[in-house]
């Protein structure tokens, strides 16, 4: 094992995800806020699935919590955002 799969195995997917998201917020301040908010929970969700896919080599919790925790999120902010774009999606009560 050279040097440079150590530094690979050691960093897994998070360059990745901090560059998607990095993207995702600058999309979201210049451009359009609800599909950059999309963008964003769309990149949380794909870090999730790297981390459970074995990417990273964190040591302080288990991928199967880093990987539950990102995805609820993601999800959620992915759910958020589409109901801000389409107001129309929200349940009415009342009427």
């Amino acid at each position: 094992m050279n040097a440079e799969n150590a530094v690979r195995e050691r960093w897994g997917p998070y360059p990745l995800v901090l560059v998607g998201a990095v993207l995702a917020v600058v999309f979201a301040v210049v451009a359009d806020p609800e599909w950059g908010g999309f963008a964003l929970g769309a990149v949380m969700t794909l870090g999730a699935l790297l981390r459970l896919g074995g990417g990273g080599r964190l040591a302080v919790r288990r991928p199967a919590t880093d990987a539950v925790t990102l995805a609820i999120f993601g999800l959620a902010l992915m759910a958020g955002s589409l109901l801000l774009q389409y107001p129309w999606l929200m349940p009415r009560y009342g009427r």
